[in-house]
């Protein structure tokens, strides 16, 4: 049980197909209570009955992971009713769909500041609001997701890649500020899975087929071994590690061709 005792807030649950519900379970399973937020109240009923796998959580609507007083009010709300948290696990992310489907190229300044808000911004404002209001337990643990597409050019990546980059170098910055205070900070980056967001990108399964054909392991990657690599990283197992990212993809990334 490497999380006995520890309560794990999780940022961005969607449903049981998303990599966050996969790191849902695998915390679960090893001892953790869990806390979720979720966009939209008309999503309520929903994400009640997906979280109801998960006995004694709670999930808090966030409308919005990159504003920075919806970030405050609603990380003031879980810490009175639920005292401070352990570790946090970003889960969010997202660009227009045109900027995936066009060449990057054609990126618009507005999508372009889109992703990059959302998908990394939203990672720097959640640790430093968490800073603020003494949210995080001592030794606590931070992560987020990323994917290869942040280093190599995938295609139908495009703006999604540019966010990712940036969000990795904010994992190192900050992990050297919270670092002073023994919090770490990682990511993962996943290999392809077949999650609702991944449907946005083009000829994804394709991408599926060439990971199983040329990663060392020849297969691709579930949620739940990605879950189990967060729990590893949220547990005190990892306590030496900090501003990594983390490759879950089979050994994918090692790969020349």
């Amino acid at each position: 049980m490497l999380l006995k005792n520890k309560t794990i807030l999780i940022i961005g649950i969607r449903n049981k197909w998303s990599i966050a519900y996969g790191i849902a379970k695998s915390a679960y399973d090893n001892g953790a209570k869990l806390i979720f937020t979720y966009m939209g109240e008309e999503n309520k009923d929903k994400i009640e009955e997906l979280i109801s796998d998960f006995k004694g959580s709670k999930a808090y609507v966030l409308n919005g992971a990159s504003e920075d007083e919806l970030v405050k009010e609603v990380f003031t709300k879980i810490k009175k009713e639920n005292g401070k948290v352990d570790g946090i696990v970003h889960a969010v992310a997202h660009a227009n769909t045109e900027d995936l489907h066009n060449d990057f190229i054609f990126t618009s300044k507005e999508g372009y500041s889109h992703a990059v808000d959302v998908s990394a911004y939203s990672f720097v404002l959640v640790s430093r609001i968490a800073q603020e209001i003494d949210f995080l337990n001592e030794n606590a643990s931070l992560i987020t997701l990323t994917y290869h597409g942040s280093q190599k050019v995938l295609s139908g990546y495009n703006v999604m890649g540019v966010a990712k980059a940036a969000l990795e170098a904010s994992v190192r910055y900050l992990a050297e500020n919270l670092g002073k205070e023994g919090k770490r900070v990682n990511a993962i980056s996943a290999g392809p899975i077949k999650t609702l967001s991944a449907k946005g990108i083009k000829d994804f399964s394709s991408i599926l087929s060439i990971v199983e054909e040329k990663a060392p392991l020849h297969r691709n990657v579930t949620t739940t071994q990605v879950g189990d690599v967060a729990t590893f990283l949220l547990s005190s197992m990892s306590d030496a590690i900090t501003g990594q990212v983390i490759y879950a993809d089979s050994g994918y990334n090692i790969m020349g061709v």
